[in-house]
C-alpha cells in the first residue's frame, strides 16, 4: 500500500456557515468547496447533510459535516477535553502570539503558550466544542532522532505497566542526554 498523505478529515458540526465562518475569519482557512445531499451515498440511509472543506495549509484539508436530523452533538463523557484536538502549525513564535492574540479579541478563551519542549502551543474551542491547538516547532534534529530511537521501547514499557516511561525525561526535566 502507498499511503500517500490524508485527504481530509472531517469532524461533525453544529452549524456549517457558522462553523466555515469561524475558520476563514480566526484562521484565514480557504472554503474550498461544499456537498450537500439528502441520501448518504455509502449507505443509501435518507439523512440530510452539508459537507462543507476548508484549505488548512499545504494540502491538507479540514472538513465538516453538519446532519441536523441526528441527536444533538455532545462531547465524549468518558475521554477528557483535552484528548481529542486538532492541531495547527505556524510559522513562528510571533505567529503563535500573534494567533492567541486574534482569538482572544474574538471573545475566546485561551490557554497558552504552553512550553511542550518540542514546540509550543495555545489551546482554545471553535463554535461546535471542538479543541484547537496553534503549535509551533522548536525542537532540534538530536532532539527528534532520540524520541524516534527510544519510541519502541517506551511504547512496549508503557504496554506492559500503564505508567509513563522515562525514555525521554529530558523533554521535562531540561537535561538533553
Amino acid at each position: 500500500m502507498n499511503i500517500q498523505g490524508i485527504h481530509h478529515v472531517a469532524y461533525r458540526c453544529i452549524n456549517a456557515k457558522q462553523t466555515v465562518e469561524f475558520y476563514q475569519q480566526l484562521l484565514d482557512m480557504d472554503f474550498q468547496l461544499a456537498i450537500a445531499e439528502n441520501k448518504v451515498p455509502s449507505t443509501g440511509q435518507p439523512d440530510p447533510y452539508m459537507h462543507v472543506f476548508l484549505d488548512a495549509g499545504n494540502g491538507n484539508v479540514l472538513a465538516f459535516f453538519e446532519v441536523p436530523h441526528s441527536p444533538e452533538m455532545q462531547p465524549d463523557p468518558n475521554t477528557p477535553s483535552w484528548v481529542q484536538h486538532i492541531a495547527f502549525k505556524v510559522a513562528d513564535m510571533d505567529a503563535l502570539l500573534d494567533a492567541k492574540a486574534r482569538v482572544e479579541a474574538a471573545g475566546i478563551s485561551v490557554i497558552g503558550p504552553i512550553d511542550h519542549t518540542l514546540f509550543k502551543s495555545i489551546y482554545f474551542f471553535d463554535p461546535n466544542g471542538h479543541r484547537l491547538e496553534l503549535a509551533v516547532n522548536t525542537s532540534t534534529a538530536e532532539m527528534l532522532d532520540k524520541l524516534h530511537t527510544v519510541a519502541p521501547a517506551m511504547l512496549d514499557e508503557w504496554d506492559r505497566t500503564k505508567r509513563a516511561p522515562q525514555h525521554a525525561a529530558w523533554l521535562h526535566d531540561g537535561t538533553l542526554q
